[in-house]
């Protein structure tokens, strides 16, 4: 399903070059929902833009679905980003003057199909999704935790094989966060595709399948989470990051 072998990414800051990546081999062959465990600077929000195909590695072969997504161009990778995965921020970006059915059938909108149809796939997601009674409320009207349904009913609109998570909860309380994180699990199983977080909180990584852990620009380890809490999550990281 995805799979990194030896990625580098640099960028220049000034006079100097900064190694975000530095050789990240990473795989997942199997749906579930997966986490991309590290501290601020560690490189794993790069890593997630490279899998969004919002940006090119320096060197290195990306595969996503069978396809080489590294050597995309500007227009495949917009095409590939629209149709074959889903991208959830943690700052909504939803549409403010827009309605919660509207925001979440605007991919479909964008992409040529007739209003009916996008209509009802939005309908059929936000309802699932437990927004059925807010359709017609705009973002200003919804709690953080309703908008991040929104969002992740909009990046469902294609039925995505990979659904990318920046920092998803980042904006939310801990309520509204276990919810969040309790719904991706059940997405991933019940929808049978591969969601893949980046988050530094081990209790968001305590609800994933698997961690990957980033440090320095590298996949330093990875933490089976079955068995594990929150407390021995964060002892397992700890410990994959000392060992770097």
């Amino acid at each position: 399903m995805l799979s990194c072998t030896n990625v580098f990414k640099s960028y220049k800051i000034g006079d100097r070059r900064v190694e975000a990546l530095r050789g990240v081999d990473m795989k997942i062959d199997e749906p579930g929902f997966y986490a991309i465990m590290g501290r601020s600077g560690s490189g794993k929000s790069t890593l997630l833009h490279l899998l969004a195909a919002l940006d090119k590695p320096d060197s290195g072969e990306i595969t996503i679905g069978g396809e080489r997504t590294d050597s995309f161009s500007e227009k495949e990778a917009t095409e590939f980003r629209r149709t074959k995965i889903g991208i959830v921020f943690q700052q909504f970006n939803l549409i403010p003057t827009m309605s919660a059915i509207e925001n979440a059938e605007l991919p479909a909108i964008l992409s040529g199909a007739t209003s009916n149809t996008a209509r009802e796939r939005a309908k059929e997601l936000l309802s699932r999704l437990g927004l059925s009674d807010r359709l017609d409320h705009r973002p200003d009207a919804l709690s953080g935790g309703e908008q991040q349904r929104v969002a992740i009913a909009r990046a469902l609109h294609f039925s995505p094989g990979l659904l990318l998570a920046d920092e998803p909860t980042g904006n939310l309380d801990s309520a509204s966060s276990q919810g969040l994180w309790n719904l991706l699990s059940e997405i991933a199983r019940e929808r049978q595709i591969s969601i893949v977080m980046v988050t530094h909180e081990p209790a968001a990584a305590a609800h994933c399948r698997e961690v990957f852990v980033v440090a320095d620009g590298r996949v330093t380890g990875r933490i089976a989470t079955e068995g594990l809490d929150e407390s021995a999550v964060a002892a397992r990281y700890q410990q994959s990051v000392a060992t770097a």
